[in-house]
């Protein structure tokens, strides 16, 4: 072997170990983050005194805090601050025929294979992606059967190594439920809601009538939908039970792609003021484009993984409201008076996924730094979606320091979440406060019954100004707003 070739060897090698350590990095953050998360109080496992159940998970005090605070954000960009976007909460069970004029019934589905060793069951589109194959579940059966067969070689079982896979098929998604059907074997099956976008088409004319919006306008919900997921996985980020945040936007069909810029232009502006770092999103667009869409982008997020879909922004032109009109045999359209123009309307898309939210947070806002030789853990969250604003500690636990100190706690709980917390040493407490996020730490001392002035801690700069007890709520109002 020449030197050159020895050279090229070594750094093939050097680059499998970055590789390596890279990616044991990102695995180590991630079990990182979901063990302060159940520590701490954010995310639970669902059921787990009974062994836990796959895909589903429970947010705790602090979890339902900070997901609150996430939806409320979404709202006050999507509806608060809008005239031309209004809300809905439609029902999570609708008639089924809903899902069968949507495709949901036929088409809604997931390409699999089955591992003949194990039966371990993988998502082919995903694992096919990993290897740098372009591919998605809107292909048919049998354009991924033909990129499985001719990467099989590459794909081995995570389980058990082995790559002896059945062929691809299709498993549908949606859940079936026998709500409203008493018969033995379920013959007339309802459905829970895939995805909460369908409630808002059905609705459309409603809204119209009820509200007389003018084209363009938005309907925008928050909801709960459930998919019978095969796999799933990556915490927060794929589910079987999960919340989604969507608004569609209806308009001219001449104005759909202009609109469909400006609704991208404004989700950027949106996530990044919840607090996310730039250099961990990016903007991705879809290669396989359903038949009816026009365009199709993703805003992606760097997760512990790499990168991957926080939420979707969708030109789905006239394909819904004309689906349901033929399903229900009522028109879905809308009357233009000054046009005198009578049309279906095209629509705009975004949704995303409450816990991939909570998930991405979490991941920007964890931060390992060395103070006074020891490691702090702390969530450097934007302020606006802590879960908890203030805390009040008394330094002692004697009741000339807790009982003045509760006052003050209950007096800032009428403007901010609170938290009183007297157990254990302030610099305990200090620790337990930033590894939930909590800004500021106000502490009530022996020599607050003299001056009636408390000290306020940053979480992220430590540092500790003395301000009046008759000043404090000013104070922390301008900081939290």
């Amino acid at each position: 072997m020449n030197k050159k070739e020895q050279d090229n060897k070594n750094l093939n090698s050097q680059n499998e170990s970055d590789k390596i350590l890279n990616l044991q990095s990102k695995s180590d953050k991630m079990e990182k983050i979901v063990s302060l998360a159940k520590r701490r109080g954010f995310v639970f496992p669902s059921s787990e005194i009974y062994g836990g159940f796959a895909g589903v998970y429970d947010f705790g005090p602090m979890g339902v805090e900070l997901e609150n605070n996430i939806k409320n954000h979404w709202w006050k960009w999507m509806v608060q601050k809008r005239r031309d976007i209004v809300g809905l909460d439609s029902g999570i069970f609708m008639n089924p025929k809903i899902w069968e004029a949507s495709g949901h019934t036929k088409g809604f589905s997931d390409p699999m294979a089955e591992c003949k060793e194990c039966n371990t069951r993988i998502r082919v589109d995903k694992i096919l992606e990993e290897i740098g194959i372009i591919a998605d579940e809107k292909m048919s059966e049998e354009e991924i059967n033909k990129l499985f067969d001719e990467n099989r070689d590459k794909i081995k079982c995570s389980k058990c190594g082995k790559k002896n896979f059945s062929k691809v098929q299709k498993f549908n998604l949606l859940v079936q439920s026998n709500l409203g059907d008493f018969t033995e074997k379920g013959d007339n099956p309802a459905y829970l809601r895939g995805e909460t976008c369908q409630g808002i088409y059905v609705n459309f004319s409603n809204v119209v009538d009820s509200t007389h919006m003018k084209l363009p306008f938005g309907i925008a919900q928050i909801g709960k939908a459930f998919r019978n997921e095969i796999s799933p996985r990556q915490f927060l980020f794929r589910g079987r039970e999960f919340e989604q945040m969507e608004m569609q936007y209806f308009t001219h069909p001449e104005d759909e792609m202009k609109e469909y810029e400006k609704l991208k232009e404004y989700r950027w502006k949106a996530v990044l003021d919840l607090g996310l770092r730039e250099e961990n999103l990016r903007w991705k667009k879809h290669e396989n484009l359903v038949f009816y869409a026009k365009d199709a982008w993703d805003i992606e997020y760097n997760f512990p993984w790499g990168f991957d879909e926080l939420e979707g922004v969708h030109a789905r032109g006239n394909y819904d409201l004309t689906q349901h009109s033929e399903g229900s045999g009522k028109t879905q359209d809308y009357y233009d008076q000054e046009k005198n123009e009578r049309f279906i309307p095209h629509i705009i898309e975004s949704s995303g996924g409450v816990g991939r939210y909570v998930f991405a947070v979490l991941n920007d806002a964890y931060t390992e730094e060395e103070v006074n030789g020891e490691m702090r853990v702390v969530l450097k969250l934007d302020k606006k979606i802590a879960p908890v604003k203030v805390a009040v500690l008394p330094l002692s636990k004697k009741d000339e320091l807790s009982k003045p100190a509760l006052e003050l706690f209950e007096k800032l709980n009428e403007n901010f979440i609170c938290q009183y917390d007297e157990t254990q040493s302030i610099g305990k407490r200090y620790r337990r406060q930033d590894e939930i996020g909590t800004p500021y730490c106000v502490t009530f001392d022996f020599d607050s019954l003299e001056d009636n002035s408390v000290t306020v801690r940053d979480r992220d700069t430590m540092q500790q100004d003395r301000i009046k007890i008759d000043e404090l709520v000013g104070y922390l109002k301008e900081r939290l707003s």
